[in-house]
């Protein structure tokens, strides 16, 4: 179901209830870029405009292969993810642009499958990352996709707002960071910079209803506060004001010290018997992701906050209420507003890393660790970063000591009205820090974005005409195989048929398969977006693969067989042939699986991606070219499906001559010896019954008075025009040892 055809239903944490809101633009414009699109969102907006609630709707009714990551553990764990540090295997130290991120350990097989399939990386709190952070994930996505793209091709949605928290850098990471960028914040990025992407802003404010306090609040936020809005603020300063006992106050400091001095004195103040609750943790879950306070002590009469959402709709993150009782296994709490107090229990937080189901070949989060503890927080008072995201009905705000750029929006904003607002101290407008350079950002990226929202429905079919390209684009395999041949030449000149055998490939690459699909590709340019879903064109798509498909398993499908062989003592040697066979084997693979997919069932975008994965993943499998074929859950074993090869050969044994088998099959007769070629290897047929002897005993004696140290090309011009390229190679590979 499109995201577009549904309303857009919100769980408002303050209810606890769904309701359905009308219908929002803004968000069906972020849910077309995400999902029909490659363009990477940044979503920002104003504190409570539905942020968090888009990453969770995106998360479960996405069909693009998604994980989420965040900058710190607590965000992480709220967001149903990883940090980002964790995920990437980042050090700790900042990032350098163009050098190499070196890691203790490896990435696992599993992550890098991840990182290869990833359509969609979702960065929740994005204001909180630094710039070269961002540019340290570019690096680690390049080593493991497309070297040459930034962030390897993978789609970003980064998600938050730059005029609430801010990125933390010491002085001395300041120091280093100022020689490569001109700000800390994400945009800084260097890669990002390299890419275009679209700022989608939310508006529309539903945690307050106050359209005059929602006016302060955006006047503060932007830094633009007025005489008036400081006057109008500044009434709410109350110093002597003590909150009732039986209130819902809670207090918004600055700093962690002073919210923690607060709590330990009003607790320690109360008469009544102290209790402890140890948590429980198993498996990993280390110490800086805890979301709860592992040591919690409470006394009947302390007031305190839900720091997690109920399922049964009892309480919400953020609702403040009193200990009416307390003892060493149970534990009441009422609420304002309720008749009768909540029996709390304890709660299970998952540490979470991501993983590939083997059979469903989906991105899953598994669980690495659990944290069990009573999901409640002394409450008289919270810092205001720790507020992030909560909705109060009811603040002491003591924001006179404000240092970060956001902090007073922050603690203003989560109060759903002005009047629920209590000053402790007088903020003044030095308190309202305000970063020009957001500033500047904000309001270039907003001309960006309407410009192209306006251009969603082109960036949509361009999205398509994109991956159509990609499908006949064989840059990677020219890469590959130039790399493997240049370690050949320089290390294994005592196989020089080999090395002639890749010298011949390179060629016939060129000619045979980057030429024509430059031409191809140039066609597809010019089309009109009607032309590309035609189904005559649809069709010229088949018959496209079907060619591609033919030559590259001509060129390929054996050499390797042969390359793949060979030995050497040198480790150097040894370590850059392991690497550049193997980058050459996957390249190959995946392209030759990829076309048969869409040779068989036609192109489309989702049809696309999915192919691209499962190739992509079958690659991966051990590294010796095995193919997994998808099955249904709960469907029953069958005989495995034969190969291409074997089918072929089946058919050829019948006594169908080479022509008859091309025709039928669609394949090219050079595409059929190739399938033949392993069968003449194993002694299961000879070459004389693939080709006429005259024709190889004549290639046999010019290549034995050539040589193949010159390629194909002069061994060609000896043989009588009837003998082809393919024919000669057939020769020169079952004359190998």
């Amino acid at each position: 179901m499109l995201f577009s055809d549904i309303s857009i239903t919100f769980v408002l944490s303050n209810r606890q209830t769904d309701r359905s809101m009308e219908k929002n633009q803004e968000l069906r414009n972020a849910w077309d870029f995400v999902e029909h699109t490659g363009i990477s969102i940044f979503l920002t907006g104003k504190a409570g405009t539905g942020k968090t609630t888009f990453l969770r709707t995106l998360r479960d009714r996405s069909r693009k292969r998604s994980i989420i990551v965040a900058p710190t553990g607590v965000a992480a764990i709220n967001a149903g993810g990883m940090t980002i540090h964790s995920f990437f295997q980042l050090p700790l130290s900042p990032f350098v642009p163009n050098a190499s991120i070196k890691n203790r350990f490896d990435y696992s097989k599993e992550k890098r499958k991840i990182m290869r399939t990833l359509d969609l990386l979702i960065i929740d709190e994005i204001s909180m990352v630094r710039s070269d952070v961002l540019d340290a994930i570019d690096s680690v996505l390049r080593r493991f996709r497309e070297h040459d793209r930034p962030f390897g091709g993978v789609q970003l949605l980064m998600i938050g707002d730059l005029q609430q928290l801010t990125p933390v850098v010491t002085p001395e990471e300041e120091k280093l960071l100022q020689q490569y960028y001109d700000t800390p914040y994400f945009f800084g990025s260097k890669a990002l910079r390299s890419i275009n992407y679209v700022t989608i802003e939310l508006t529309h404010v539903y945690r307050q209803q106050d359209s005059s306090f929602i006016t302060l609040l955006n006047h503060v936020r932007e830094g633009q506060t007025t005489a008036a809005d400081l006057q109008r603020l500044n009434e709410r300063y109350q110093p002597a004001f003590r909150p009732a006992a039986e209130s819902d106050y809670i207090r918004l400091t600055t700093h962690n010290r002073i919210a923690e001095s607060c709590n330990e004195d009003q607790l320690r103040n109360l008469p009544t018997r102290a209790c402890t609750f140890r948590a429980e943790t198993e498996g990993n879950f280390p110490e800086y992701n805890y979301p709860a306070d592992f040591h919690l002590t409470l006394k009947t009469g302390a007031q305190v906050m839900f720091i997690r959402n109920d399922n049964g709709g009892r309480y919400y993150n953020g609702r403040i209420g009193h200990v009416t009782y307390v003892d060493h296994s149970k534990i009441l709490v009422l609420c304002p507003g309720d008749d009768e107090a909540i029996e709390v229990e304890a709660e299970t937080w998952e540490n979470t890393k991501y993983t590939l189901n083997e059979r469903t070949k989906q991105i899953e989060a598994e669980v690495q660790g659990t944290f069990r503890q009573y999901p409640l927080r002394l409450a008289w008072a919270i810092t205001i970063h720790k507020s992030q995201g909560l909705t109060f009905e009811h603040a002491i705000i003591d924001a006179q000591q404000a240092f970060a750029s956001g902090q007073v929006y922050v603690a203003l904003s989560r109060c759903k009205t002005l009047e629920g607002l209590v000053l402790a101290t007088p903020i003044r407008s030095t308190a309202i820090i305000n970063d020009r350079r957001v500033s500047d950002y904000i309001s270039h990226q907003t001309e960006q974005a309407a410009q192209s929202i306006s251009a969603l429905p082109a960036l949509k079919e361009e999205y398509y005409r994109q991956l159509l390209m990609e499908l006949f684009n064989f840059d990677e395999i020219k890469a590959s195989e130039t790399a493997l041949f240049r370690v050949l030449t320089e290390f294994f000149f005592k196989f020089p048929k080999i090395t002639a055998l890749h010298r011949m490939a390179l060629s016939d690459l060129d000619t045979r398969i980057l030429k024509v699909s430059m031409k191809w590709g140039n066609i597809i340019r010019r089309m009109t977006a009607g032309q590309l879903h035609e189904a005559e064109f649809m069709e010229r798509v088949k018959s496209s693969t079907r060619y591609f498909h033919s030559q590259l398993t001509e060129l390929f499908s054996h050499v390797l067989g042969m390359t793949k062989e060979l030995q050497t003592s040198n480790k150097t040697a040894a370590r850059r042939f392991e690497n550049t066979y193997a980058e050459l084997q996957q390249s190959y693979q995946v392209k030759c699986e990829l076309l048969e997919h869409i040779m068989e069932e036609g192109f489309s975008t989702v049809a696309y991606l999915t192919a691209k994965q499962e190739a992509i993943l079958n690659s991966l499998d051990d590294g010796k070219g095995r193919k997994r074929r998808k099955k249904e859950p709960d469907a029953p074993k069958s005989a495995p499906r034969p190969s291409t090869g074997e089918i072929t050969f089946r058919l050829f044994k019948e006594g169908k001559r080479i022509k008859e088998i091309a025709k039928e099959r669609g394949l090219t007769p050079g595409t059929v010896q190739g399938h033949l070629f392993p069968y003449i290897r194993k002694g299961d047929i000879k070459i004389e019954e693939v080709m006429d002897s005259s024709k190889v005993n004549l290639i046999r004696r010019i290549i034995k008075g050539v040589g193949t140290d010159g390629g194909m090309r002069p061994i060609k011009e000896l043989c009588p025009s009837d003998i082809t390229y393919n024919d000669i190679l057939m020769v020169m590979k079952t004359a190998m040892p």
